[in-house]
């Protein structure tokens, strides 16, 4: 019996690699120098800067020129929609996204819809996957942003970026991705999906939080953020945060290293408690598509539970899931992600979201398994709906 705590929320934040944090320590202690400083003290974490930027443009195939730091994944959104909007008023004022991106993106746009903007909410199938040819249509001769993200943080869903990118750039759209999930999870070459903005987190990755970056193709495309001093060329204005970023250049090269290798471990796991789940535990079925997928995402409906129960069961076994977007796990109402691919109040219900990192085993799903299945039947024997399906079945 396994008696260590098992983590599969990978999705939500990883915990930051002994090498991050080594990397960071001495830019919390004798590395303290202001990097827009001009003597040695600063000068030396401008430079670490430089070099940890250079890392995480590697993991887009671009370069470092194109990187700028921000507080995480939501400020980078917020600066692409925004900083777009803003820029290219004279434009137009039509941006097109999708009913299934995260809040960092949804909410933005309800907030510049408050500023006049036209948003056009494209529906997605029930696998989460938009349209190709309902987006082109979409395009209206004031179109001026089209945001949709890489791959959905709930379902694992893969969107049709490089077509998206393809029309996008036919039409002198400006294209940005949230690419939060994917960033570090598998190889993404910006020029070859046609990105000309994409968010991007450390903590998705074993780095620390509080730091992202938005890659930005053209600096003439976007307007500045946050305004004050001349930091990340005078686009995004405030002293760096020097360890945070120092520990995400880290974090970012040890993601390139064995890439594939590592996608397809996360993989074979996923693929071996899929099948387990499914072939043990009945009334169970699975979200999103399955073949076009984050390697490492599992989001699965069991029906006659409620997935808080679940996770709240688990937890007290060790053993961490999320019933959705982590930002979004404390509200009340159900999944935006699992209404838009049209699951059944039950389903919606009872979904839960496991995402397994590099750490884990097949040892660690063997004894999830094993609790799992524990869980869900205590819980169904005690539901009156699952009482009433089984005297049915059993009367046929």
């Amino acid at each position: 019996m396994l008696m260590k705590n098992i983590y599969f929320d990978h999705a939500a934040t990883t915990k930051p690699k002994e090498e991050v944090i080594r990397e960071m320590l001495p830019y919390l202690d004798e590395r303290y120098g202001n990097p827009s400083a001009t003597y040695g003290l600063g000068m030396q974490n401008k430079g670490a800067i430089a070099f940890a930027r250079e890392k995480v443009a590697m993991g887009l195939g671009c370069d470092a020129k194109h990187i700028y730091f921000t507080s995480g994944g939501t400020e980078a959104d917020n600066w692409a929609l925004i900083g777009v909007a803003e820029k290219n008023r004279m434009k137009g004022n039509h941006i097109i996204t999708t009913k299934i991106e995260h809040h960092a993106v949804l909410n933005t746009c309800k907030f510049l819809e408050r500023k006049g903007f036209e948003i056009t909410y494209l529906d997605v199938d029930k696998q989460g996957i938009v349209s190709v040819e309902n987006l082109a249509n979409a395009i209206r001769p004031t179109t001026i942003l089209i945001s949709v993200m890489f791959a959905n943080s709930e379902i694992g869903t893969l969107e049709p970026i490089k077509e998206i990118g393809k029309i996008a750039r036919r039409k002198g759209i400006i294209f940005h991705t949230d690419g939060v999930q994917a960033y570090g999870q598998t190889k993404i070459d910006v020029d070859e999906y046609g990105f000309d903005l994409f968010s991007g987190s450390s903590h998705k990755i074993y780095g620390p939080k509080g730091i992202g970056f938005l890659y930005i193709r053209d600096e003439n495309m976007i307007s500045g953020f946050i305004h004050g001093g001349m930091q990340e060329k005078g686009m995004r204005a405030g002293t760096e945060n020097v360890a945070a970023i120092v520990g995400f250049g880290k974090a970012a090269e040890l993601a390139q290293i064995n890439l594939q290798k590592k996608e397809m471990k996360k993989q074979k796991l996923r693929d071996y408690m899929v099948e387990r789940i499914i072939n043990e535990i009945p009334y169970t079925k699975t979200n999103g598509d399955y073949k076009h997928r984050l390697a490492n995402n599992v989001n699965v409906s069991f029906s006659f539970v409620q997935a808080s129960n679940v996770k709240t069961m688990l937890d007290n076994e060790g053993i961490y899931v999320s019933t959705g977007a982590a930002c979004a796990s404390r509200e009340q109402y159900p999944s935006h992600v699992l209404q838009a691919i049209g699951c059944s109040e039950d389903e919606m219900q009872g979904a839960i979201r496991i995402t397994v990192g590099e750490e884990n085993t097949k040892e660690e799903i063997d004894y999830f398994i094993l609790k799992l299945k524990e869980i869900i039947d205590s819980l169904r024997r005690k539901s009156l709906s699952y009482g009433v399906k089984m005297k049915l079945y059993s009367e046929k």
